[in-house]
């Protein structure tokens, strides 16, 4: 294995705040640079001297790889892709790896998390029971919020990789149908899944989960016209990126009753502006972007960055995108 590269990490804080242990990287490089965030200004200052830099949220983009003349490989800290300029990379001979499939098991949970709680409202009455409403109730039991069964509802996902799978898996299990859409390669066959095209997949849908990456096909693909088609009783779940659905229109959608909720862990712009219309929608569930970070998740994300470094060391890069 080649030693003795430098190792610059530029926004290692959401990977690791504290809870994981950084040596097993840490004995790959050269005195390694561990940053937990890094504004854009001083990217090019912190990663000049860098032939390994690892990044998650922070920007490579064109002319920030040409001010790095040293650099060799680029780690990315998550599955997506677009914070690096791939094709400026190839051109410069710069390997470009991510770590694919770390989460999947911590998505397909924070994806019933929030199903859940827009159709039993636990959060919601645990809340009230603390503020001491069933203290002062007539009855052994009350719920101020329509609580619904989820037996023999339909689950439509938009993408069929590995963790709508797993949703498809868990919501069978709870006894709902499941449908698909996906584009391309022709999808695995899972027992008891129906395969739709993606118009009949918001019609049918009593839950339309979202599990498809970024590309400008699906920019904007949740939109007025869909949302127009689905049921007013039916839910929205996004856990894949932001930008994949239109927030003006879901959220007039949800104010207007044309659906009844959504439940979303991704925003278009993260942190998201104080403006942003879903933020005061009704019915409207989100989380920070955290079906990713369970301890369990973290930590295969990180032994996997170590791992493609080494590969990358060996001369057997694995995990390559560029």
């Amino acid at each position: 294995m080649v030693r003795g590269m430098k190792i610059v990490v530029l926004d290692g804080y959401t990977l690791n705040p504290g809870d994981l242990n950084w040596s097993p990287l840490l004995d790959l490089g050269d005195h390694p640079e561990i940053y937990e965030r890094t504004a854009a200004q001083d990217t090019v200052s912190r990663a000049a001297e860098a032939e390994i830099v690892l990044i998650n949220k922070v920007i490579l983009d064109r002319d920030t790889l040409a001010q790095l003349p040293k650099l060799r490989y680029v780690g990315i800290l998550a599955t997506g892709t677009n914070v690096v300029d791939l094709e400026a990379a190839r051109e410069r001979g710069v390997v470009v790896t991510n770590v694919p499939a770390y989460s999947t098991a911590s998505v397909v949970q924070l994806t019933l998390a929030l199903l859940l709680e827009l159709t039993q409202r636990v959060g919601h009455h645990a809340n009230s029971v603390r503020q001491g409403n069933w203290v002062k109730s007539k009855d052994f039991a009350y719920w101020d919020f329509p609580l619904v069964e989820l037996e023999g509802m339909t689950l439509g996902l938009v993408g069929f990789g590995a963790i709508a799978q797993g949703v498809a898996r868990v919501a069978q299990a709870l006894g709902m149908t499941v449908i698909a859409t996906r584009r391309g390669a022709r999808p695995p066959e899972v027992p008891g899944v129906r395969m739709v095209d993606l118009d009949a997949v918001f019609r049918e849908s009593d839950v339309l989960s979202v599990h498809c990456p970024l590309t400008p096909e699906t920019r904007g693909l949740v939109n007025a016209a869909r949302l127009g088609s689905m049921k007013p009783s039916a839910y929205v779940l996004n856990t894949s990126r932001g930008p994949v659905v239109n927030e003006t229109d879901l959220a007039e959608a949800l104010n207007t009753g044309k659906i009844a909720g959504a439940g979303l862990d991704v925003l278009s712009t993260e942190p998201p502006a104080a403006d942003n219309p879903l933020l005061t929608a009704k019915n409207c569930f989100i989380t920070p972007h955290i079906a990713w970070a369970t301890k369990a998740a973290r930590g295969r994300l990180l032994a996997t960055v170590v791992a493609n470094i080494r590969a990358f060391l060996d001369g057997r890069p694995q995990n390559v995108v560029s």
